[in-house]
């Protein structure tokens, strides 16, 4: 998936307010894969102004029919509408069609691990990766040994709702029943961003604010491009930059639970898992320690 803009701060504002806030743009660009049972449809666009630079990303539909006689390759035009907590495509017109530049990215799924790299399965031990945090300090991901980790991967410009935004939300949403319950004082939240080149630990410690995070209890992790690359594939993590474009990132989600031992104990495709989901499972890892 793709994703991104320093639009999110008016998204975490907005929905802090508690104003329910609709944003309106015209998307123009070229279908590279469609998704009907997920109302779901990736999208090469051009720049969406006052929104996001050209780039690709899935972007949903409410109205299943809105993706009615369209194919990979068509030319439409569409209105994106942002909400605080959502985002997704109306009044989509085929305008034209055009050859595929490339085979279309499928980001519903967990592609294979490449360069070698397997996927990691429960019980297995997580690698142990140098990393930067949010105050410049080296960290290793072995230094939260001890410690049940929760942990997901995000870039600070995302800036649809549903995707990035929503992992920030999700976690920042866990902080306060992790702090009360006694069971889970231990539990450490960790966002890894695979953007470093914008993502710098300034740039992170900004962000963490944002959110209101706890420091103490939440770590936000950047790094050596290519070591964060591998690191998130092994939990099935695709990420894929344009050549010409460093700010056109395509990914998908993952988040994952990883025990006092260091090992994975759980992993959770997409944007579709609630902070009371993973809370529960939680407090198995806690008993099962």
């Amino acid at each position: 998936m793709r994703v991104h803009s320093v639009f999110i701060l008016a998204i975490i504002a907005s929905a802090c307010g508690g104003k329910s806030t609709e944003r309106t743009y015209t998307l123009q660009g070229q279908v590279l894969s469609i998704a009907a049972p997920q109302k779901q449809i990736t999208v090469k666009h051009e720049e969406i102004k006052g929104l996001m630079p050209a780039m690709t990303m899935p972007y949903n539909v409410r109205d299943e029919k809105q993706l009615s006689g369209l194919t990979p390759g068509d030319l439409i035009n569409a209105t994106l509408i942002v909400e605080s907590n959502d985002a997704y495509l109306e009044t989509i017109k085929k305008v034209g069609q055009a050859p595929l530049e490339k085979p279309p990215v499928d980001t519903a799924t967990a592609p294979a691990a490449r360069s070698g790299f397997e996927l990691l399965k429960p019980g297995e031990e997580v690698p142990d990766a140098k990393f930067v945090d949010q105050d410049g300090k080296k960290r290793s991901f072995s230094s939260f040994h001890g410690s049940p980790v929760v942990m997901t991967f995000i870039y600070t410009r995302c800036p649809l709702p549903t995707f990035c935004p929503l992992m920030d939300r999700q976690f920042a949403t866990m902080q306060k029943p992790l702090k009360e319950d006694p069971a889970l004082t231990k539990v450490h939240l960790v966002t890894v961003s695979f953007d470093p080149k914008t993502d710098t630990p300034p740039v992170l410690k900004k962000h963490a604010k944002t959110l209101n995070a706890d420091l103490s209890r939440w770590t936000f992790l950047t790094g050596d491009r290519d070591d964060v690359d591998q690191f998130a594939m092994r939990f099935g993590v695709s990420i894929a930059r344009a050549m010409n474009d460093p700010r056109d990132i395509t990914h998908n989600l993952r988040t994952v639970i990883i025990d006092g031992d260091g090992k994975l104990v759980k992993v959770y495709t997409g944007n579709d898992w609630s902070p009371e989901q993973i809370l529960n499972d939680l407090k198995s890892v806690v008993r099962a320690d």
